[in-house]
């Protein structure tokens, strides 16, 4: 009686060697993963921003860090989908019940839990998250063997990004500031980052302490200054406790703040944290060049 509960994996691994297989190597070996993979669990909010633009339906999913329990950019794609805990703490046990033929994941996150991945299932991972979400895509392009669709995917992204830089013209040389508000602390953004390198993409300039290729700088109202430029796009993560939301308030009204260029300009815009940084995926890419054309009038 105890092999019973075994059946379901034995007819998925019959199916896999029907159905042929490929070696992927990724971040922290290789995975032999099925041609055409099923069940695929996806464990990156980027990696499912992935997998909805390849056409393809994830059975299980990372929480969106915001959201019950998606972004609402993606919710109406991911009715259905099981949702298998924040990136950080996924559930085993419920991802091993999902009975996948693939699991995609990052090293970043998921290094000390891949020997138990891959013992569910052939487990892809890369080796970071990153400005440039473009590496990861290609990677869980390869892994579903959508690679022509991918390919797609990022000449259409590329497309709207050189129209985008065309329709710009001379506003591309500003100088963008790109600054978060935390719970207890401020991030100010460079070029290594989800917005950063959108931003470069479309040909933007940056100032000199973002213009470097890094993730971020940590800072506190007394660097207010170090957060000016010609312009300034700024968000707020805000987990529930109102902390990241009273400390955007307080430097809005600061003193300090009033004195920036950006500021006395009228050249200050707040957007969507999820889009401009927490998705980190194609779809939020894709709307965030919505988001700059119409900040910049063009729509």
């Amino acid at each position: 009686m105890r092999v019973l509960p075994l059946l379901p994996a034995m007819l998925m691994a019959l199916f896999t060697t029907a159905a042929g297989a490929a070696e992927i190597e990724h971040a922290m070996g290789a995975a032999t993963v099925p041609d055409a993979p099923q069940r695929v669990i996806v464990l990156t909010n980027e990696g499912t921003e992935a997998l909805l633009a390849l056409g393809v339906k994830p059975v299980g999913a990372a929480n969106s860090w915001n959201g019950d329990p998606w972004y609402a950019h993606i919710a109406d794609q991911m009715e259905g989908v099981e949702p298998v805990g924040k990136e950080s703490a996924v559930n085993l046990e419920l991802i091993a019940a999902l009975e996948p033929d693939l699991i995609l994941g990052t090293k970043i996150r998921h290094e000390g839990i891949f020997e138990q991945l891959s013992a569910i299932a052939p487990t892809v991972v890369s080796e970071r998250l990153r400005g440039d979400w473009r590496e990861n895509f290609e990677l869980w392009a390869k892994a579903l063997n959508r690679q022509e669709a991918g390919e797609k995917v990022l000449e259409d992204f590329d497309a709207k990004v050189s129209s985008l830089r065309n329709d710009l013209g001379e506003a591309v040389d500003e100088k963008v500031s790109v600054i978060r508000f935390m719970p207890g602390h401020i991030r100010i953004y460079q070029k290594d980052s989800f917005s950063g390198f959108i931003l470069d993409s479309v040909g933007f300039q940056r100032p000199e302490n973002q213009d470097v290729d890094n993730f971020m700088l940590k800072a506190g109202k007394e660097s207010i200054p170090d957060m000016d430029g010609d312009r300034i796009f700024y968000f707020t993560y805000e987990p529930g406790d109102g902390d990241a939301t009273r400390l955007s308030e307080e430097v809005l009204a600061d003193p300090l703040w009033q004195t920036l260029s950006a500021v006395k300009a009228r050249k200050v815009h707040q957007v969507d944290d999820t889009i401009w940084n927490t998705a980190g995926g194609v779809l939020a890419a894709n709307l965030m060049l919505d988001d700059l054309a119409r900040l910049y009038g063009l729509r």
